[in-house]
């Protein structure tokens, strides 16, 4: 009986599986078709594989400066958001007071209020300090971002007892050491968990870039590749290739992350 269920559950992965990668052989496929090609026939392989959409996605998207753009701006904002979260949530969580409790409900009442209601202010703001370029960008990912990742923080640091932040100042760490060398450790899954929200939002946000980004030359990957949908046309055959080219870099960081990625999912779920 238990064997029959468990290939029950081994059919019904395989089939979840085959239904999640199919958006992604979908991709893959047409992005070697011309456009005539792709509306005659979608899901069949390509009759002949060429790389000129890629070479010409490659050129249109001025692929290196916008990968270049996108990493910049993901990796300084999450390392960011790492640390001032994790510090900022230590603070609270540690400090219990009347005022450590409102501004803690302050930051996830934060992450109720719509995007779209604060945009244009902020953008107006923004621009008056001639913030509208990568840094503003950086600075308004770390203020957006913030709100949840305390809130994940918090929950994590009030399962680690007291007693560590006593037995190490007793020892003669002062209140920065603590946090860094024995707490900040032992946050390495939730530091994960927030890494990864935080990695795909900023990757694949179109919206504030488009709202801040303004010089050509520093456009992210979600907005160049705006370039392939016009008023009168869209060309599907270059977005999809550019598209391809956009996953690369994600993949190549679950490949080499995937083993800290599980395992901090499992370590916290155990917690």
């Amino acid at each position: 009986m238990k064997k029959k269920w468990n290939v029950k559950l081994e059919v019904l992965g395989l089939l979840l599986a085959i239904l999640w990668l199919a958006p992604f052989y979908l991709m893959f496929v047409n992005s070697f078709k011309s456009k005539k090609e792709i509306f005659m026939d979608t899901i069949s392989p390509p009759e002949n594989w060429s790389f000129d959409n890629y070479i010409t996605a490659f050129e249109e998207l001025d692929f290196m400066q916008t990968l270049f753009n996108s990493l910049l701006i993901t990796v300084i904002s999450v390392v960011l958001i790492i640390i001032f979260s994790a510090m900022a949530a230590y603070a609270l969580s540690r400090a219990k007071s009347k005022l450590s409790t409102v501004l803690f409900f302050t930051f996830v009442a934060a992450m109720l209020i719509p995007f779209q209601s604060v945009m244009i202010p902020l953008v107006t703001v923004f621009g008056k300090f001639e913030m509208l370029n990568r840094g503003g960008l950086i600075f308004m990912y770390i203020g957006f971002g913030a709100s949840l990742s305390i809130f994940l923080y918090h929950g994590a640091l009030n399962n680690i007892p007291r007693s560590l932040d006593e037995a190490a100042t007793i020892d003669g760490a002062n209140r920065f050491q603590v946090f860094w060398y024995i707490i900040f450790p032992i946050l390495k899954p939730i530091t994960v968990t927030v890494a990864i929200l935080n990695i795909i939002w900023i990757w694949n946000d179109y919206l504030l870039p488009s709202l801040v980004i303004n010089t050509p030359g520093s456009e992210t990957i979600p907005l160049k590749m705006f370039f392939f949908f016009g008023e009168y046309t869209k060309q599907w055959h270059l977005a999809l290739a550019g598209l391809t080219l956009a996953i690369i870099p994600v993949i190549i960081f679950y490949f080499f992350a995937q083993r800290e990625i599980i395992k901090g999912v499992s370590d916290g779920a155990v917690k």
